[in-house]
């Protein structure tokens, strides 16, 4: 008591709020004492946060014992966190001026759960330096855990025509919920008819504030968009698809194509357009390398170039061959150019024996793999639970992806190569999801689905956003 009245520090953690019972001045001193406690995961409420110890400090979520506190001593003290609960808000963490010195305290803390947790970490050197005298600030940022608020969307427009359908009798497959797969039900004859590119965008809803512009559509594209990607003019260059799903043709014979989409005048809407390369067959993936390109035509990955400078392909070489197509669901997608210069890219669920610039490669089936630019290598990285298409890169280079069914997000965090090397260990090398959840729930019952029913399925991404256009909470943040 004296030692702090003195100007000296003090920190007392989580239970020491229930030490010093036979003494009732320690326990204002702290600041209250401990009451009861049950058990749960959880997050505070940051109430002070602009407040030297909170300031930068974003919060963090882990489990822990639910602390409630009597015998609260308000003089001279600042709650900082609040846990939230049924009954309202318990104080949580707080500071506390006793004479010349201050206390810090905070009810986290029970086990490694939250010892461990870097967030936990952050605030407990943060409060040591507030008590000390010291800047809190130079403990950190510490942004990590910090929620992301979901935000409100548009409304459901009501200026829309109504939508119109052919009889196309009995000919729509029905699949049904079944403990047995692929089970159908009476066959569906109601098939919608296609809106106009104008009358579609009415039907898309974003999170407020947000708005969602046409930059092409047909019939300036002759072909389903299969994939897409900018190039450092700001040129959109989209692959056109007639061969998928169902009709993949001999290599250099396909009805698929690449066009260049530009907008010459800044008016946000491309109005000149360029075939760049034709005769491709399902083209699942893009990315610019070496003045050129690199696209997974089908059961190839080739490299295409301009060599006179007219925006259509010239050149055009096998890098690898030997990708297996047997459904053409299951092929590579999602080309992009890591930080290590690397191509990465996803291989669905086809089992594929890769043969690169000539050389025959490991074979392998779903998940994550990379791809010397030049074509010379081919390494598969680490294996997913399905069918894999989406593919995902953080400012950090951290890798995260998603598969077609299930499994809205992955986090790849060791490529198998580092296990393959240590005799013996071999711990299951299959990722599974990451998200909390995979529930779909439709605004509407004109949805069909062949299996995951009410679940995610039919993903094709998994875009991590980091550019600084979008809000700060989406910064690196948001898939």
């Amino acid at each position: 008591l004296d030692y702090v009245a003195d100007g000296g520090g003090l920190v007392p953690l989580q239970c020491a709020s229930y030490c010093f019972r036979n003494n009732p001045e320690v326990g204002k001193l702290i600041g209250a004492q401990f009451q009861s406690h049950g058990t749960g995961i959880f997050r505070t409420l940051i109430a002070q946060p602009d407040h030297p110890v909170m300031r930068g400090f974003a919060g963090f979520e882990s489990w822990d014992e639910t602390y409630v506190h009597g015998q609260h001593n308000e003089q001279g003290r600042i709650v900082l966190e609040y846990r939230q609960h049924d009954q309202g808000n318990e104080p949580w963490t707080w500071v506390r001026s006793h004479g010349k010195g201050r206390v810090f305290y905070t009810a986290w803390g029970h086990d490694e759960r939250t010892w461990g947790h870097p967030g936990f970490q952050n605030l407990v050197e943060r409060g040591i330096r507030y008590v000390t005298g010291h800047d809190p600030g130079l403990g950190g940022l510490y942004q990590n855990d910090r929620p992301f608020i979901v935000p409100e969307t548009t409304a459901i427009r009501n200026d829309v025509k109504t939508l119109s359908y052919t009889d196309v009798g009995n000919e729509i497959p029905n699949y049904v919920k079944s403990k047995k797969w692929g089970e159908q039900g009476q066959p569906l004859s109601q098939m919608q008819e296609p809106l106009s590119p104008e009358e579609s965008l009415k039907h898309w809803v974003c999170p407020v504030g947000f708005r969602v512009e046409l930059f092409v559509s047909e019939p300036d594209l002759q072909g389903k968009p299969i994939c897409m990607n900018w190039d450092e003019r700001g040129r959109l260059w989209v692959a056109e698809t007639y061969d998928y799903p169902n009709e993949l043709q001999p290599a250099g014979a396909g009805r698929d194509r690449i066009r260049i989409c530009q907008d010459t005048d800044g008016d946000g809407r491309a109005d000149k357009f360029t075939v760049f390369a034709e005769k491709l067959s399902i083209p699942t993936s893009l990315a610019f390398s070496r003045g050129g390109v690199i696209v997974q035509d089908g059961a190839q990955t080739i490299y295409l170039k301009d060599i006179d400078g007219d925006d259509v392909a010239d050149q055009r070489e096998v890098l690898i061959s030997g990708w297996a197509m047997g459904d053409t669901h299951g092929g590579v997608s999602n080309f992009q150019y890591g930080l290590d210069n690397w191509i990465w890219a996803m291989q669905g669920y086809n089992a594929s024996e890769p043969i690169a610039l000539g050389q025959p490669q490991q074979p392998f089936r779903m998940g994550f793999m990379r791809i010397r630019p030049d074509g010379s290598e081919v390494e598969f990285i680490r294996s997913t639970n399905n069918n894999t298409w989406g593919l995902g890169i953080s400012e950090e280079g951290l890798i995260f992806g998603s598969t077609a069914n299930g499994c809205p997000s992955v986090f790849m965090p060791i490529p198998n190569r580092y296990y393959e090397r240590v005799r013996g260990w071999t711990p299951s090398l299959t990722l599974s999801s990451i998200a909390d959840s995979n529930r779909f729930l439709p605004i509407t019952d004109k949805v069909r689905q062949v299996d995951h029913f009410g679940g995610y399925t039919a993903g094709a991404g998994h875009a991590l956003y980091t550019a600084m256009q979008f809000p700060q909470q989406y910064w690196n943040r948001v898939a």
